[in-house]
């Protein structure tokens, strides 16, 4: 349950930028870190999630070793923008697991969505059978990833007053 965004401290800051770096921390040394003991660095910690400023916690998975080989860009526009479309077209890409980032964005292109997949055939049958068929679907263009030079979870946290 999300309340109203909380004035951050120093320390709020500190333990923001170490849980989004280091997941697994334990609490008793986040608390060392941030200068506090175990109960009142978990009590932040709470308040942390119950503001919203922490969502959620999440293992980053090799996709690699999990079979997916590539990562492809999709740049899709649709053929009408009106809400109720856009929000069908959010739904059904909610709806599909390949797709694992989707954004709206302003211009010329409606979406562009963040797609995996074990190997080109494996995309290749997605995007004709998953993606291009998706009703008010004008055009999709895509781009392979050849490969990441940087990927960071998260925003930055000025832990510097």
């Amino acid at each position: 349950m999300k309340s109203a965004s909380p004035a951050l401290d120093d320390i709020d800051r500190l333990i923001l930028a170490t849980l989004q770096d280091e997941g697994r921390i334990t609490n008793v040394e986040l608390a060392r870190r941030a200068g506090l003991t175990a109960p009142p660095c978990l009590r932040r910690v709470r308040a942390l999630e119950d503001s919203g400023a922490i969502e959620s916690y999440h293992a980053k998975l090799d996709p690699r070793t999990l079979g997916y080989g590539i990562t492809v860009f999709a740049m899709v526009s649709l053929k009408s923008q009106a809400e109720d479309d856009l929000r069908a077209f959010e739904e059904h890409i909610a709806s599909l697991p390949l797709v694992r980032e989707c954004h709206m964005l302003n211009g010329e292109i409606d979406f562009i969505l963040k797609i995996v997949a074990r190997d080109l055939q494996h995309f290749q049958d997605f995007l004709t059978s998953g993606l291009t068929t998706i009703p008010n679907v004008e055009s999709v263009k895509t781009s392979l990833t050849i490969r990441t030079a940087k990927s960071l979870p998260g925003v930055p946290v000025d832990t510097e007053s």
